[in-house]
């Protein structure tokens, strides 16, 4: 009589730690999916603190929009169609291409799209002021 063991071998594949690494893989897409996204303009917002130096009012170039979608260039009204220009030819030979954008908050986003647009254009750094 031949007796055989019940003892076959039958392969596993441990699930316990999958659900981890799926976590950490759906963390990963999302935060890389967030950061190429081409369609963004990046602005660089100031902080109000009271040990940071603000530059000489005549070392820095502003750009203001009025209420009216007037343009100001260093406190110099410019027409909209000549904005571009306006601001290549002040920008110039800078070293320090960033402008300070003052925008009133009753102009719609696409007023300060367009400006920032231009900016991109000119590679320009654009800096938005805001309130303490």
């Amino acid at each position: 009589m031949k007796l055989r063991r019940k003892n076959k071998f039958a392969p596993e594949v441990f699930t316990s730690s999958l659900n981890d690494i799926m976590f950490f893989l759906m963390l990963f897409f999302l935060i890389i999916s967030t950061m190429v996204n081409p369609n963004v303009i990046k602005l660089l917002l100031p902080k109000a603190t009271a040990a940071q130096k603000q530059k000489q009012q005549n070392e820095s170039v502003t750009v203001a929009v009025d209420a009216q979608k007037a343009y100001y260039i260093n406190r110099e009204p410019v027409a909209k169609e000549a904005f571009e220009e306006a601001l290549k030819t002040v920008m110039g030979a800078r070293e320090d291409r960033s402008v300070i954008l003052q925008v009133d908050n009753s102009v719609s986003v696409q007023d300060l799209v367009d400006v920032l647009q231009v900016g991109a254009k000119l590679d320009v750094k654009m800096v938005m002021a805001v309130k303490k």
